[in-house]
């Protein structure tokens, strides 16, 4: 691939090809699937780099971050073969362009992650700065700061960062905060580095969890300890390996969500409970319930919605993920319900058009309702008060983020009257076919084309 093609394969993420058009009111009903997890599919296939073998992965989601990371990969020399709609077969025999394209600066977080895989591979890179949703700095520091300790020399430029290492070698590294993205990075440069590598502090989310048990089918040493350390014996070489990613809990939360927002009835298959016991937890106090079924779990209505209180943290804590479409829930709970943000510092901005439709929200920059988190006294508006229930109504939306993305359309589902959404992009970088599954149970979306477009 070229530097025009990535242009182009980059430009597909920054351009709406449609908008959205929702007539709320009525309750869901039915099944979902729910897909792999678009936060795990990504990294698995980074991860594939680390080895000249071919990889397969299944249950891997049609949506446009994955294809943006498979023409990514490509442009590096990956051989990938989609065997059937979900499942893609990669093959990186050799490195033939160490240097991703500047056209992918601010895509997304993946190029960052590559940084290691191609030390092991070539001793020497240069990768584009990451980007992705605007809801906060999310600096790389820590990224960069344990590959240091590792032995990588490491220039920083103004759009791009130069790596280069003879070899990595085990470091023990704490970090200051249970970075996703940064345990992921450390992970993937010390299975294959010189020595037994320590990180203290790490996350254990879900899908770090995943992608250590693919490298573990791929022959990493790889141990996780309950105190949030993960140790890895490095080792020579891994080999290929099949693995199907996690469920996508994000995906599944957004849907029991709009099943108990419309005051419906949705089985979402494929959802894993104990992937989502946080949120089943503040579902239940707010007045929805669950029922775990042979396929997933099923999610209604138990009665009158309540307020109550919710702090997004990191895992087992609640995702910051489901802050969103729990913020669009208690709109329609009686009371005030407050909401304390302690991931990223700016991630409360979608709240504005939810207020255009009559929702009933106040941001503070105070630590509401819980302990006091790294963004107190620092002006930061990440704790809201929702004041409910209130009634919705459909209006013209524009959606800012991914996340965002979806409550907008559960908003626009629970809202009396006609909704029309742009930035449909954002909700179609992360969510496989939104329109079809949701209409499938039960939603009136239709895909209208722009305007003048």
């Amino acid at each position: 691939m070229g530097a025009n093609d990535a242009a182009t394969a980059a430009q597909t993420m920054a351009a709406d090809r449609h908008l959205y058009r929702i007539t709320g009111g009525e309750p869901l009903r039915g099944a979902v699937q729910v897909s792999g997890a678009k936060n795990s599919v990504t990294k698995l296939l980074v991860a594939t780099l680390l080895t000249d073998q071919p990889c397969t992965l299944t249950r891997v989601p049609r949506i446009v971050e994955v294809q943006i990371v498979l023409d990514m990969l490509a442009e590096l020399g990956t051989e990938v073969e989609w065997l059937d709609e979900h499942t893609v077969r990669v093959c990186t025999p050799h490195v033939s362009n160490p240097s991703l394209s500047e056209a992918y600066s601010g895509v997304n977080r993946i190029p960052i992650l590559m940084m290691g895989p191609l030390l092991h591979r070539v001793g020497e890179s240069v990768v584009p700065l990451p980007g992705g949703c605007k809801i906060g700095k999310r600096p790389v520091d820590f990224h960069l700061a344990g590959l240091r300790a590792m032995g990588a020399e490491i220039v920083e430029q103004l759009r791009s960062v130069k790596v280069k290492a003879l070899k990595l070698k085990a470091a023990h590294i704490e970090l200051p905060f249970p970075s996703v993205g940064a345990t992921e990075n450390l992970l993937l440069a010390a299975v294959l580095a010189q020595g037994t590598t320590v990180i203290a502090n790490a996350a254990v989310e879900p899908e770090v969890i995943d992608l250590i048990m693919f490298l573990q089918q791929m022959g990493a040493l790889v141990d996780v300890r309950v105190d949030r350390t993960i140790v890895i014996q490095g080792v020579t070489k891994l080999r290929g390996a099949r693995h199907a990613p996690v469920p996508d809990r994000i995906e599944a939360a957004s849907f029991a969500a709009a099943a108990v927002a419309t005051n419906g009835r949705v089985e979402v298959i494929g959802a894993v409970q104990e992937h989502l016991a946080t949120f089943l937890n503040h579902l239940r106090k707010l007045g929805g319930d669950f029922e775990v079924t042979e396929r997933g779990l099923l999610f209604h209505r138990a009665g009158e919605l309540r307020a109550t209180h919710v702090q997004t943290d990191v895992h087992p804590g609640c995702m910051t993920d489901w802050q969103q479409p729990l913020t669009v829930l208690l709109t329609q709970a009686n009371g005030a319900s407050v909401i304390h943000e302690t991931i990223y510092e700016d991630r409360f901005g979608y709240t504005r058009q939810l207020g255009e439709m009559g929702a009933n929200i106040i941001l503070s920059t105070d630590c509401l309702g819980g302990k006091p988190c790294r963004f107190a006294s620092r002006d930061f508006e990440h704790s809201a008060v929702v004041l409910g229930a209130t009634p919705l109504s459909g209006c013209d939306l524009e959606i800012p983020d991914l996340r965002a993305g979806f409550a907008y359309l559960l908003a626009a589902l629970v809202a009396d009257g006609e909704s029309t959404i742009r930035g449909t992009r954002y909700v179609e970088r992360g969510y496989e076919d939104p329109v079809g599954k949701l209409t499938s149970i039960g939603a009136n979306v239709s895909v209208m084309p722009i305007p003048g477009g």
